[in-house]
């Protein structure tokens, strides 16, 4: 991880020790485990910094010295802590993030030294408000397109007041030099998953769908993004070893899944572990935490490395941006790849970019005729069984 320029004025203090929640001993024993570890990360002097959505530059958290994790809530537990604050007809994703803030069951959120939000929906940017009430929450606003000038340069301005913000909080200066190495680092986190994510094009392929999320969704909160990469190189390489063995957890024939939608962490039973039990397998997240954005990389050698860092954050296709033809051609792109049989569109309850961008993708898969289903769910297990049954006669009709 990069070293960011300490300022001449600036002081090295020890830190003091560390609080921690005080419910601390209700948890059990993995939560615990989790507090401790990112306490004593923080105890040592590490800086934390917690994001919200893949918009949030992560390079250039990483160039200020600190480690980026993800903090998207996706845990039903929380929901009816945060609904005692929030509306229940919101998101639950939204819900969930702002449930772990409120009960401090979260150690990413509770020990982090600020949030990066960004105004990606009307319910997530309101619900920062509340949120840094009870941590300090910094706002990237994010423009409504892609297309034109202004909103390159108003998004490259809201990324440059992040360097500054975190530049001005840790009293140090973040370098050129510091940007370009936090690239490197990243880049190779994401050449890292992408050779995760070819394992998927064979068949049968290397991995269950529950534990393709699961690798994704534990890299979200890996404080060293470089040994994250080299874990990830590992498994890819044990796995391309079973498969040259001639060894699969997935079995031949099973129908193969592009899993596009909003972000599916808090999926990953519901939805992969179904699809897994139902002779299917999920060979493609075509979102956010998947190959859609991870195949996007940055030119470390750029002349403007800062501006860089912006333009590719600001080229990812998500509902929130209009228009988004980009994702309907990617998720056509992704089913050719990985010779899918059937695309499932999730849409968490509540979230209308992407309920209202179903129409688009269900029409882009009818006219290339490729078997669509639109799932619209949530955290919960009240929808568990018309889920399971759902995807079980999608897979079978396939």
């Amino acid at each position: 991880m990069p070293t960011a320029t300490v300022l001449p004025n600036s002081t090295t203090a020890i830190p003091a020790p560390l609080d921690l929640p005080k419910n601390f001993e209700e948890y059990d024993e993995s939560r615990r485990k989790s507090f401790m570890r990112v306490h004593d990360f923080k105890q040592a002097g590490g800086r934390l910094v917690g994001t919200l959505c893949s918009y949030a530059p992560a390079e250039v958290i990483e160039a200020a010295g600190a480690a980026c994790v993800g903090l998207c809530g996706t845990s039903n537990a929380p929901i009816p802590a945060a609904e005692t604050v929030l509306p229940k007809n919101l998101c639950p994703l939204i819900k969930s993030t702002y449930g772990f803030a409120f009960t401090d069951q979260c150690p990413y959120t509770y020990f982090s030294d600020v949030i990066v939000g960004e105004t990606t929906c009307d319910g997530k940017k309101k619900m920062y408000e509340l949120l840094n009430d009870i941590k300090s929450t910094y706002v990237l606003h994010l423009p409504n397109g892609q297309l034109r000038e202004h909103e390159k340069d108003g998004w490259y301005e809201e990324v440059k007041a992040l360097k500054e913000k975190l530049e001005q909080m840790y009293g140090i200066v973040v370098t050129d030099d510091d940007l370009r190495q936090a690239v490197h680092n990243r880049n190779l986190y994401r050449k890292a998953l992408l050779d995760l994510f070819e394992l998927q094009a064979t068949d049968p392929c290397a991995m269950t769908s529950v534990e393709l999320m699961s690798t994704l969704q534990a890299g979200t909160f890996a404080m060293d993004v470089v040994a994250q990469a080299e874990k990830i190189e590992a498994l890819v390489a044990e796995r391309r070893q079973q498969q040259a063995e001639g060894k699969s957890a997935v079995p031949a024939g099973a129908k193969r899944i592009v899993l596009s939608g909003c972000p599916a962490g808090g999926l990953i039973n519901k939805v992969g572990k179904t699809i897994d039990q139902n002779g299917g397998v999920i060979v493609c997240l075509d979102s956010c935490m998947g190959e859609r954005t991870n195949s996007m990389m940055i030119d470390e050698d750029a002349p403007d490395i800062l501006r860089a860092i912006a333009d590719r954050y600001l080229q990812i296709n998500c509902s929130v941006m209009t228009p988004n033809s980009g994702r309907m051609e990617n998720t056509l792109a992704m089913v050719e790849k990985y010779h899918a049989d059937g695309v499932v569109d999730a849409v968490l309850q509540a979230c209308h970019t992407f309920n209202l961008e179903s129409v688009r993708m269900g029409q882009a898969m009818e006219e290339r005729g490729i078997p669509y289903m639109k799932l619209e769910t949530d955290y919960s297990d009240g929808d568990l069984g018309q889920v399971s049954t759902r995807l079980s006669a999608f897979i079978e009709m396939i």
